[in-house]
């Protein structure tokens, strides 16, 4: 590939994308400026120098518009590249900066990801919007062939099927101990009124029966009792059961509500039990993934060890069902019906603790699909030569080269990875750039 022309870079972020684009810039030979976190006067005096273009590379979102407004009331029209997930900001800055390039790394390397869960057999599977309609191509490259191929992608109907299957099946099924509690009250006073309006029977209508049951099993009134014995035996057993089963009732309520209802009992957000695909880390790259998936029919449970994840209420309203918990647990993975799962993906942003999710996955359910997200570190590269331990995606590695090429060329159509090496295509699928597998960071940021 021949040196870029550019004289010099700027990026701006002393992350592992930004660290890891920071040396492949100097790899091909361009000089780089990179700053941390710069102070406007700070990166007035940087931009007054010849720059030709601008990478911000955050993980604050609201921190990365900043820096973007700033770069643009300063060198108006400069090449700018900035990593966002905040849909509504994103489109903003498109529509008001047409010099922009705005991506997350989640868009950049889902669709490899997608690929390893659902379709090991293709390389990408992302959607392509037209200004007509929006479709799902795959994106396939063997070793050595030139141009890639693009075709059109449908998901296979036995998935769609076991994924719908698997969410009837999780319809009223308890999915922790406060929702065994709440439906065994529930179900427990609607037996005691089945069984109340059946004693009725012997004496009155089916309506009337119906009424003084539900009336007496609500504690609004009782109706008038014979002296027989067994009915008064009965009235007894059932006014205990009620309370016994009000109790546990309005128990399993409380905990429904304060435990902030990540997963519901009916409608969309239940817990699969068959044919879905389990997301460990509810982040931007865990949501978005999320997200493509059940757009292509695929049923998606997400883990997310913390409660107070920022993800959880943007995967409540979007119907993603979350479990919270650890999902290096193997108690946890079960919960999650692993062993009737499709694929699981540890998206976390932690290479250890991918690793730790892979390794109790292998032991719940040895025949499942895994899928790692890597790129934060080496760690996975060193275990990887003691054992297997699924597909891995480098997301980091494939943000970094995305970044590059939409800073030194043209915006590539997509990056995927054949035979260790990093592919940019563009929408033709021809290769127009192909990065030799690295994991360098620079030093200066």
């Amino acid at each position: 590939m021949t040196t870029s022309p550019m004289r010099c870079i700027v990026v701006i972020g002393n992350t592992d994308v930004g660290r890891r684009a920071c040396a492949l810039l100097g790899e091909r030979g361009v000089r780089t400026r990179h700053l941390d976190d710069p102070s406007d006067a700070e990166l007035r005096e940087v931009l007054a120098e010849p720059i030709d273009g601008v990478a911000v590379l955050l993980h604050d979102d609201m921190r990365a518009l900043r820096y973007c407004l700033v770069v643009e009331h300063l060198r108006p029209g400069i090449r700018l590249f900035v990593a966002m997930f905040d849909g509504t900001a994103r489109a903003q800055l498109e529509r008001s900066m047409p010099n922009c390039v705005v991506l997350s790394p989640a868009a950049i390397a889902v669709p490899s990801m997608v690929a390893a869960a659902i379709a090991p057999e293709h390389v990408a599977v992302r959607r392509q919007s037209t200004s007509q309609d929006s479709h799902w191509v795959t994106i396939d490259g063997a070793p050595g062939a030139d141009p890639v191929s693009i075709h059109s992608f449908q998901t296979p109907a036995r998935l769609r099927l076991r994924g719908l299957v698997g969410m009837l099946r999780g319809q009223l099924h308890p999915y922790d101990s406060g929702s065994s509690v709440l439906l065994g009250g529930a179900f427990g006073l609607l037996l005691v009124i089945l069984i109340d309006t059946l004693v009725g029977l012997q004496h009155e209508s089916l309506i009337r029966s119906l009424y003084d049951a539900t009336r007496t099993t609500a504690t609004i009134a009782a109706p008038e009792l014979s002296d027989e014995t067994s009915v008064l035996i009965w009235a007894t057993i059932a006014a205990l059961l009620v309370m016994g089963f009000t109790a546990a009732f309005a128990a399993g309520i409380v905990h429904h509500l304060l435990s902030g209802r990540h997963v519901a009992l009916v409608g969309r957000r239940v817990k699969p039990r068959s044919g879905h695909v389990v997301i460990v880390g509810m982040g931007q790259v865990g949501l978005r993934l999320a997200q493509e998936l059940r757009s292509l029919g695929i049923a998606v449970l997400g883990i997310e060890r913390f409660g107070d994840a920022p993800g959880l209420a943007l995967a409540r309203d979007l119907g993603i069902p979350v479990i919270i918990g650890d999902a290096s647990s193997r108690r946890v993975l079960r919960r999650a019906s692993l062993h009737r799962a499709v694929a699981l993906v540890a998206a976390g942003s932690e290479e250890r603790d991918n690793i730790a999710v892979s390794i109790a996955a292998q032991a719940v359910a040895e025949d499942v699909t895994v899928v790692i997200r890597a790129g934060a570190d080496d760690a996975i590269d060193e275990t990887r030569s003691l054992f297997r331990i699924g597909s891995v995606v480098d997301v980091n590695g494939l943000t970094s080269v995305f970044v590059i090429e939409s800073m030194l060329a043209a915006t590539p159509y997509a990056v995927i990875t054949v035979d260790e090496r990093v592919l940019t295509v563009d929408a033709d699928g021809q290769i127009t750039s192909m990065t030799a597998p690295g994991s360098a960071r620079c030093t200066c940021g």
